[in-house]
Protein backbone atom coordinates (compact mmCIF):
# COMPACT_ATOMS: atom_id res chain seq x y z
CA UNK A 1 0.00 0.00 0.00
CA UNK A 2 1.28 3.26 -0.89
CA UNK A 3 1.12 7.07 1.10
CA UNK A 4 -0.32 9.49 -1.38
CA UNK A 5 0.11 13.23 -0.23
CA UNK A 6 -0.78 16.10 -1.74
CA UNK A 7 0.90 19.63 -0.05
CA UNK A 8 1.29 23.33 -0.71
CA UNK A 9 2.74 26.04 1.41
CA UNK A 10 2.55 29.88 -0.09
CA UNK A 11 6.36 30.82 1.63
CA UNK A 12 8.59 32.97 0.15
CA UNK A 13 11.76 31.29 -1.26
CA UNK A 14 14.54 33.48 -2.20
CA UNK A 15 16.42 30.61 -4.17
CA UNK A 16 13.93 27.86 -5.34
CA UNK A 17 16.85 26.26 -7.36
CA UNK A 18 19.07 25.65 -4.36
CA UNK A 19 16.09 23.73 -3.05
CA UNK A 20 15.41 21.28 -6.38
CA UNK A 21 18.61 18.94 -6.23
CA UNK A 22 18.27 17.98 -2.08
CA UNK A 23 14.25 17.07 -2.72
CA UNK A 24 14.93 15.26 -5.66
CA UNK A 25 17.68 13.21 -4.12
CA UNK A 26 15.77 12.36 -1.18
CA UNK A 27 12.80 11.49 -2.96
CA UNK A 28 15.07 9.19 -5.46
CA UNK A 29 16.83 7.58 -2.19
CA UNK A 30 13.14 7.18 -0.51
CA UNK A 31 11.47 5.59 -3.97
CA UNK A 32 9.01 8.57 -4.12
CA UNK A 33 7.34 9.44 -7.23
CA UNK A 34 5.20 12.43 -8.63
CA UNK A 35 5.96 15.75 -8.86
CA UNK A 36 6.71 18.86 -6.36
CA UNK A 37 6.66 22.23 -7.86
CA UNK A 38 8.71 24.80 -6.51
CA UNK A 39 8.99 28.90 -6.79
CA UNK A 40 9.83 31.93 -5.37
CA UNK A 41 6.20 31.75 -3.64
CA UNK A 42 6.44 28.12 -2.46
CA UNK A 43 5.92 24.47 -3.16
CA UNK A 44 3.69 22.54 -4.49
CA UNK A 45 2.89 18.81 -5.35
CA UNK A 46 1.51 15.61 -4.60
CA UNK A 47 4.06 12.59 -4.37
CA UNK A 48 3.37 8.80 -3.56
CA UNK A 49 5.42 6.60 -1.55
CA UNK A 50 6.13 3.99 1.55
CA UNK A 51 5.09 5.62 4.80
CA UNK A 52 8.65 6.23 6.15
CA UNK A 53 9.44 7.15 2.96
CA UNK A 54 6.63 10.57 3.08
CA UNK A 55 7.70 11.29 6.53
CA UNK A 56 11.15 11.46 5.49
CA UNK A 57 9.98 14.59 2.98
CA UNK A 58 7.61 15.94 4.82
CA UNK A 59 10.10 16.16 7.28
CA UNK A 60 12.30 18.00 4.84
CA UNK A 61 10.12 20.13 3.47
CA UNK A 62 8.76 21.73 6.73
CA UNK A 63 12.42 22.37 7.14
CA UNK A 64 12.66 24.77 4.31
CA UNK A 65 12.42 28.76 5.25
CA UNK A 66 9.04 29.49 6.67
CA UNK A 67 7.50 25.69 6.10
CA UNK A 68 7.19 24.70 9.32
CA UNK A 69 3.17 24.92 9.57
CA UNK A 70 2.82 23.29 6.28
CA UNK A 71 -0.29 21.00 6.17
CA UNK A 72 -0.71 18.37 3.54
CA UNK A 73 -3.62 15.65 2.75
CA UNK A 74 -3.06 11.86 3.03
CA UNK A 75 -4.74 9.10 1.09
CA UNK A 76 -4.24 5.57 -0.15
CA UNK A 77 -3.19 3.64 -3.35
CA UNK A 78 -3.03 -0.30 -3.58
CA UNK A 79 -0.05 0.91 -7.07
CA UNK A 80 2.17 3.00 -7.23
CA UNK A 81 0.16 6.45 -9.05
CA UNK A 82 3.09 7.78 -10.76
CA UNK A 83 5.94 6.68 -13.23
CA UNK A 84 8.47 9.40 -12.41
CA UNK A 85 9.72 11.46 -9.76
CA UNK A 86 9.67 15.14 -10.80
CA UNK A 87 10.80 18.39 -9.31
CA UNK A 88 10.57 21.45 -11.18
CA UNK A 89 11.02 24.63 -11.11
CA UNK A 90 8.29 27.71 -12.12
CA UNK A 91 7.07 30.53 -12.24
CA UNK A 92 3.79 29.68 -10.11
CA UNK A 93 3.58 26.95 -7.90
CA UNK A 94 -0.35 27.35 -9.51
CA UNK A 95 -0.48 29.53 -12.38
CA UNK A 96 -2.86 32.08 -12.50
CA UNK A 97 -1.07 34.94 -13.91
CA UNK A 98 -1.55 38.17 -12.03
CA UNK A 99 1.56 39.26 -10.80
CA UNK A 100 -0.29 41.29 -7.96
CA UNK A 101 -2.13 38.35 -6.45
CA UNK A 102 -0.19 37.63 -2.96
CA UNK A 103 -2.09 34.37 -0.81
CA UNK A 104 0.32 35.43 2.06
CA UNK A 105 -1.29 39.02 2.28
CA UNK A 106 -4.53 37.57 2.41
CA UNK A 107 -7.15 34.85 1.76
CA UNK A 108 -11.02 34.20 2.04
CA UNK A 109 -12.10 32.79 5.49
CA UNK A 110 -11.37 28.88 6.06
CA UNK A 111 -14.26 27.15 6.27
CA UNK A 112 -14.15 23.47 7.99
CA UNK A 113 -15.66 20.88 5.82
CA UNK A 114 -18.40 19.77 8.48
CA UNK A 115 -19.44 24.03 8.57
CA UNK A 116 -19.39 23.81 4.69
CA UNK A 117 -23.29 22.33 3.81
CA UNK A 118 -24.34 24.94 6.36
CA UNK A 119 -23.16 27.85 4.54
CA UNK A 120 -23.21 26.73 1.07
CA UNK A 121 -27.20 26.39 1.64
CA UNK A 122 -27.00 29.86 2.52
CA UNK A 123 -29.49 32.21 0.48
CA UNK A 124 -27.40 34.72 0.05
CA UNK A 125 -24.13 32.41 -0.89
CA UNK A 126 -22.82 31.85 -4.28
CA UNK A 127 -20.63 28.73 -4.89
CA UNK A 128 -18.22 28.78 -7.50
CA UNK A 129 -15.93 25.66 -8.20
CA UNK A 130 -12.44 27.28 -9.50
CA UNK A 131 -11.38 24.15 -10.82
CA UNK A 132 -10.98 23.60 -14.73
CA UNK A 133 -14.28 21.98 -17.00
CA UNK A 134 -12.99 18.48 -17.44
CA UNK A 135 -12.14 18.39 -13.41
CA UNK A 136 -16.13 19.95 -12.82
CA UNK A 137 -17.87 17.62 -15.28
CA UNK A 138 -16.88 14.75 -13.04
CA UNK A 139 -18.37 15.98 -10.01
CA UNK A 140 -19.30 18.75 -7.53
CA UNK A 141 -21.06 20.35 -5.40
CA UNK A 142 -25.06 20.66 -5.72
CA UNK A 143 -25.98 23.98 -6.72
CA UNK A 144 -22.05 24.86 -7.62
CA UNK A 145 -21.34 27.65 -10.44
CA UNK A 146 -18.83 26.15 -13.11
CA UNK A 147 -16.98 28.72 -14.80
CA UNK A 148 -16.24 26.15 -17.39
CA UNK A 149 -12.61 27.20 -18.09
CA UNK A 150 -9.91 25.22 -19.03
CA UNK A 151 -7.10 26.44 -17.57
CA UNK A 152 -6.98 28.23 -13.77
CA UNK A 153 -5.78 31.12 -15.50
CA UNK A 154 -8.85 31.95 -17.44
CA UNK A 155 -10.60 32.48 -14.20
CA UNK A 156 -9.92 36.29 -13.57
CA UNK A 157 -11.66 37.09 -16.95
CA UNK A 158 -14.15 35.04 -16.51
CA UNK A 159 -14.92 36.68 -12.73
CA UNK A 160 -14.60 40.12 -14.65
CA UNK A 161 -17.50 39.15 -17.39
CA UNK A 162 -19.98 37.93 -14.68
CA UNK A 163 -19.06 39.12 -11.24
CA UNK A 164 -22.49 41.49 -11.84
CA UNK A 165 -24.38 38.08 -11.38
CA UNK A 166 -23.48 38.05 -7.77
CA UNK A 167 -23.72 41.81 -6.73
CA UNK A 168 -24.60 41.31 -2.77
CA UNK A 169 -23.69 37.78 -2.66
CA UNK A 170 -21.35 36.28 -0.56
CA UNK A 171 -18.96 34.41 -2.30
CA UNK A 172 -17.91 30.39 -1.41
CA UNK A 173 -15.24 29.18 -3.30
CA UNK A 174 -13.75 25.06 -3.74
CA UNK A 175 -11.12 23.40 -5.57
CA UNK A 176 -9.26 20.10 -5.00
CA UNK A 177 -6.63 20.64 -2.42
CA UNK A 178 -6.92 24.57 -1.41
CA UNK A 179 -4.11 26.16 -3.36
CA UNK A 180 -6.37 27.61 -6.45
CA UNK A 181 -8.76 29.05 -3.67
CA UNK A 182 -5.92 30.97 -1.88
CA UNK A 183 -4.96 33.00 -4.92
CA UNK A 184 -8.53 33.37 -6.25
CA UNK A 185 -9.85 34.53 -2.73
CA UNK A 186 -7.05 36.83 -2.79
CA UNK A 187 -7.62 37.94 -5.97
CA UNK A 188 -11.25 38.23 -5.40
CA UNK A 189 -10.48 40.58 -2.31
CA UNK A 190 -8.44 42.65 -4.29
CA UNK A 191 -11.39 43.30 -6.44
CA UNK A 192 -13.57 44.46 -3.82
CA UNK A 193 -15.94 41.39 -2.65
CA UNK A 194 -16.47 41.65 0.78
CA UNK A 195 -17.40 38.63 1.98
CA UNK A 196 -14.98 35.34 0.21
CA UNK A 197 -14.53 32.29 2.08
CA UNK A 198 -13.04 28.90 0.70
CA UNK A 199 -12.92 25.38 1.78
CA UNK A 200 -10.49 24.75 3.88
CA UNK A 201 -8.47 21.40 2.54
CA UNK A 202 -10.58 21.90 -0.40
CA UNK A 203 -12.86 18.53 -1.46
CA UNK A 204 -10.78 16.00 -0.31
CA UNK A 205 -10.80 17.07 2.68
CA UNK A 206 -14.31 17.02 2.43
CA UNK A 207 -15.13 13.87 1.26
CA UNK A 208 -12.37 12.35 4.37
CA UNK A 209 -14.61 14.32 6.77
CA UNK A 210 -17.94 14.47 6.02
CA UNK A 211 -20.02 11.40 5.83
CA UNK A 212 -21.88 10.16 2.26
CA UNK A 213 -25.16 10.41 4.02
CA UNK A 214 -24.60 13.71 5.11
CA UNK A 215 -22.52 15.06 1.97
CA UNK A 216 -23.77 18.18 -0.57
CA UNK A 217 -21.34 15.85 -3.23
CA UNK A 218 -22.10 14.56 -6.35
CA UNK A 219 -20.10 12.56 -8.71
CA UNK A 220 -15.90 11.57 -8.16
CA UNK A 221 -13.26 14.24 -7.57
CA UNK A 222 -10.61 14.34 -10.07
CA UNK A 223 -6.89 14.34 -8.78
CA UNK A 224 -3.98 14.38 -10.72
CA UNK A 225 -2.45 11.15 -10.64
CA UNK A 226 -2.97 7.70 -11.11
CA UNK A 227 -6.03 6.81 -9.35
CA UNK A 228 -7.49 9.78 -11.54
CA UNK A 229 -10.40 9.99 -9.38
CA UNK A 230 -11.22 9.35 -5.89
CA UNK A 231 -14.84 9.67 -3.62
CA UNK A 232 -16.15 9.49 -0.25
CA UNK A 233 -13.85 8.25 2.16
CA UNK A 234 -10.96 8.98 -0.61
CA UNK A 235 -11.97 5.57 -1.79
CA UNK A 236 -10.44 5.37 -5.72
CA UNK A 237 -12.81 6.04 -8.48
CA UNK A 238 -14.28 4.08 -11.48
CA UNK A 239 -12.64 6.82 -13.69
CA UNK A 240 -9.55 6.05 -16.04
CA UNK A 241 -7.53 9.03 -18.10
CA UNK A 242 -8.10 8.80 -21.90
CA UNK A 243 -4.39 9.54 -22.95
CA UNK A 244 -5.04 11.56 -25.79
CA UNK A 245 -6.34 14.65 -24.11
CA UNK A 246 -5.40 13.47 -20.17
CA UNK A 247 -9.30 13.89 -20.04
CA UNK A 248 -10.95 11.50 -17.01
CA UNK A 249 -13.34 8.55 -19.25
CA UNK A 250 -16.15 6.24 -17.30
CA UNK A 251 -16.05 2.33 -18.40
CA UNK A 252 -18.95 3.32 -20.31
CA UNK A 253 -17.20 5.87 -22.22
CA UNK A 254 -14.31 3.18 -22.99
CA UNK A 255 -17.29 0.95 -24.70
CA UNK A 256 -18.64 3.72 -27.48
CA UNK A 257 -17.65 3.31 -30.74
CA UNK A 258 -14.79 6.23 -30.18
CA UNK A 259 -12.79 5.23 -28.02
CA UNK A 260 -9.75 4.03 -28.77
CA UNK A 261 -7.06 3.26 -26.33
CA UNK A 262 -4.11 5.84 -26.01
CA UNK A 263 -5.60 7.39 -29.58
CA UNK A 264 -8.93 8.79 -28.68
CA UNK A 265 -12.42 8.96 -26.51
CA UNK A 266 -15.64 11.01 -27.08
CA UNK A 267 -14.14 14.35 -25.95
CA UNK A 268 -10.95 14.26 -28.35
CA UNK A 269 -12.49 12.30 -31.14
CA UNK A 270 -13.16 15.61 -33.15
CA UNK A 271 -10.31 17.51 -31.81
CA UNK A 272 -7.46 15.51 -33.49
CA UNK A 273 -6.45 14.82 -36.86
CA UNK A 274 -5.67 11.68 -38.43
CA UNK A 275 -1.98 12.00 -38.28
CA UNK A 276 -2.48 12.89 -34.68
CA UNK A 277 -4.32 9.87 -34.14
CA UNK A 278 -1.35 7.65 -35.91
CA UNK A 279 1.14 9.67 -34.24
CA UNK A 280 -0.91 7.76 -30.65
CA UNK A 281 -1.49 4.63 -32.09
CA UNK A 282 2.54 3.82 -32.40
CA UNK A 283 3.00 5.51 -28.94
CA UNK A 284 0.64 3.38 -27.77
CA UNK A 285 2.44 0.37 -29.62
CA UNK A 286 5.12 1.32 -28.12
CA UNK A 287 3.21 0.91 -24.63
CA UNK A 288 1.90 -2.25 -24.68
CA UNK A 289 5.10 -4.09 -25.78
CA UNK A 290 7.11 -2.25 -22.74
CA UNK A 291 3.87 -3.73 -21.20
CA UNK A 292 4.77 -7.21 -22.45
CA UNK A 293 8.38 -6.87 -21.37
CA UNK A 294 7.13 -6.18 -17.51
CA UNK A 295 8.44 -2.82 -18.48
CA UNK A 296 6.82 0.73 -18.34
CA UNK A 297 6.80 3.04 -21.36
CA UNK A 298 7.79 6.41 -19.89
CA UNK A 299 8.39 8.62 -23.12
CA UNK A 300 6.79 11.62 -24.13
CA UNK A 301 2.84 11.82 -23.15
CA UNK A 302 2.67 8.39 -21.37
CA UNK A 303 1.17 8.10 -17.49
Amino acid sequence: MFTVAALYHFTRFEDPAALKAPLQALCDAQGIKGTLLLAQEGINGTVAGSRAGIDALLAHVRSLPGCADLEHKESLSEEMPFIRMKVRLKKEIVTMGQPDVDPRAAVGRYVAPKEWNDLIRSEDVVVIDTRNDYEVAIGTFEGAVDPKTKTFGEFPAWWEANKDRFHNKRVAMFCTGGIRCEKSTNYLLGQGVEEVFHLKGGILKYLEEVPKEESLWSGECFVFDGRVSVGHGLVEGPHELCHACRRPITPEDMQRPDYEAGVSCRHCIDERSEADRARFRERQKQIMLAARRGARHVGPGAG
